[in-house]
């Protein structure tokens, strides 16, 4: 099924739901009204917990394409009423474990010294024994509670000497951060390195590093990445929540002279603007003015913000002043 119908069907659905809530009790027999809701109400619920997120997910894209006012308003509480977000801790996790079983079986059989050129100076050992270290250092962060930071180089990563065996390493590194991701309370209070202090940050978080360097792995062995359109979108959201948090970025972009980009995702309509200068930086979920405009498909410029494209590659249109948006991915880059 294409995007483009599931983005039909989704705004079908929404505005037929918000018709039916919103109607004159004049118009329409409340009881049916209250009826036809619970009915909906029961179809959703039996959806899996990937297909009701990624539903919610659609609905306020659609959303978010209306101009702001009751009807947008109306738009975005569909999720909440009808429990599709209930169980976003657990998606997550189930996201993670999807993507390092793609991730452990792409890196399985290369071989340890292969350069990954997105990655200046890396290997696939180095990318493979960083991954593993990132899911010792959180899953240790969450069975522990941390009430501050702890070093990742405190963590003992218990590593192979053969770095052949870093991919089985990886699989069972990921394997416990999940035992332990869903046996915590997602809103467990904890210290954590971006915007949300609670346990809930960290599956999400270890979502788009599974995503960014699964792109690393393929693009180092001519593959295109493949990244769902909503998770993309999803993690260009997370980047730009937790940019404040990661010093080494907010202090550049604190630095960069006023200016504004906008990202426009071509497969879905989402789009983000970013704002700097004067040494602030805020963003909105939506296609406001900005000095400079991107626009590919959400997997891309999930890619673009990574420094994973260029954007002189001809996947990307720009518009406006472009030395806007080099300045803007020169801060940025991880």
């Amino acid at each position: 099924m294409s995007d483009a119908l599931l983005n039909a069907l989704a705004e079908t659905l929404a505005d037929l739901v918000t018709t039916i809530d919103t109607c004159d009790d004049d118009v329409l027999d409340p009881d049916t009204a209250v009826k036809w809701l619970e009915n909906t109400g029961y179809l959703l619920g039996r959806l899996s917990p990937r297909d009701r997120r990624a539903l919610s997910a659609l609905i306020r894209r659609a959303a978010a394409r209306e101009p702001d006012g009751a009807w947008r308003d109306d738009l975005l509480r569909i999720p909440e009423s009808f429990g599709l977000d209930d169980d976003e801790h657990e998606l997550y996790c189930d996201s993670v474990e999807h993507l390092e079983r793609r991730f452990v079986e792409t890196v399985r059989d290369v071989d340890p010294a292969t350069p990954v050129p997105s990655c200046p100076g890396w290997t696939f050992a180095d990318l493979v024994k960083h991954h593993g270290a990132t899911h010792r250092w959180m899953e240790h962060l969450v069975r522990t509670r941390a009430a501050e930071r702890v070093w990742s180089r405190d963590v003992p990563l218990e590593l192979p000497d053969d770095p052949r065996a870093y991919p089985q390493w990886l699989a069972r590194s990921a394997d416990a951060t999940l035992r332990t991701l869903r046996a915590v309370d997602p809103d467990t209070p904890m210290w954590s390195h971006g915007a949300d202090q609670r346990v809930r940050f960290f599956p999400r978080r270890l979502l788009f590093e599974a995503v960014v360097h699964l792109a690393d792995a393929e693009l180092a062995l001519g593959v295109e990445p493949r990244i769902a359109a909503g998770t993309a979108a999803d993690g260009i959201e997370e980047f730009l929540e937790n940019l404040p948090y990661y010093s080494w970025i907010a202090e550049p972009v604190a630095a960069l002279a006023r200016g504004s980009v906008r990202l426009t995702a071509r497969d879905t309509g989402a789009a983000w603007t970013i704002s700097f200068g004067d040494g602030g930086y805020s963003w909105t979920k939506s296609a406001e003015e900005a000095a400079a405009g991107v626009e590919a498909t959400a997997g891309d410029l999930l890619l673009l913000v990574y420094g994973r494209h260029r954007a002189d590659d001809a996947r990307f249109g720009i518009s406006g002043d472009r030395a806007a948006l080099d300045a803007w991915l020169a801060a940025t880059a991880l």
